[in-house]
């Protein structure tokens, strides 16, 4: 059985995500992605018809709710701050989603504490804690297509080109076997940041 819910909000969270990148490249200098108007919450303007519907409904079934967005353009020749930019374009998008959990996560730590039972409105506010901090710790992840990739690529020398053409041309492998293999192995620190942020254990 197929729960909308965690899918609406993570639909929302991804936009978020992929807006912020945006705004950060615009306040850089690069107006790529205002010009094609995505500096906006409108889903229409960032839907991936794969990575937004098929796959957050399928994975749903599998008992998790997994997905993106379009990611948002920019050309790295506009930036006023070459590396550094990029460098901060990319860590836009995961600090938008760590930013999104702690402040749900307060809110429903308050909620917690005022009431002392978990309602529908708090069950709902922290599955966005959980979604987006699974995103901020997915995205982190040093693999290309993930932002941690540009993090880490924002910053080899250029001598290391090589390294940063294998890695974009074969990130989906690696992001693919990331996966199935070794998520399980970080994903307990979801778990661990959520009752950091929110006082109780998921």
């Amino acid at each position: 059985m197929i729960t909308f819910l965690p899918i609406i909000i993570l639909i929302f969270s991804v936009i978020i995500h992929e807006v912020s990148h945006g705004y950060m490249a615009d306040h850089l200098g690069d107006p790529t992605a205002r010009l094609q108007g995505r500096l906006t919450l409108n889903p229409l303007k960032h839907i991936d018809p794969v990575g937004s519907i098929i796959v957050p409904i399928i994975t749903s079934l599998a008992g998790f709710t997994f997905g993106w967005a379009k990611p948002v353009p920019y050309n790295p020749y506009n930036l006023k701050d070459g590396r550094r930019g990029e460098f901060l374009i990319a860590i836009a998008g995961p600090l938008s989603n760590l930013s999104l959990a702690i402040i749900f996560g307060l809110l429903t730590r308050f909620l917690l504490s005022s009431t002392g039972t978990i309602t529908p409105f708090i069950e709902f506010i922290s599955y966005i804690v959980i979604i987006n901090i699974v995103l901020t710790v997915f995205n982190l992840v040093p693999i290309p297509p993930l932002d941690g990739s540009k993090l880490l690529l924002a910053f080899l020398p250029n001598q290391y080109g090589r390294i940063r053409f294998i890695l974009e041309r074969y990130g989906p492998v690696f992001a693919l076997i990331f996966i199935i293999f070794i998520w399980q192995i970080i994903s307990p620190v979801v778990p661990y940041i959520f009752s950091l942020i929110i006082g109780v254990g998921m």
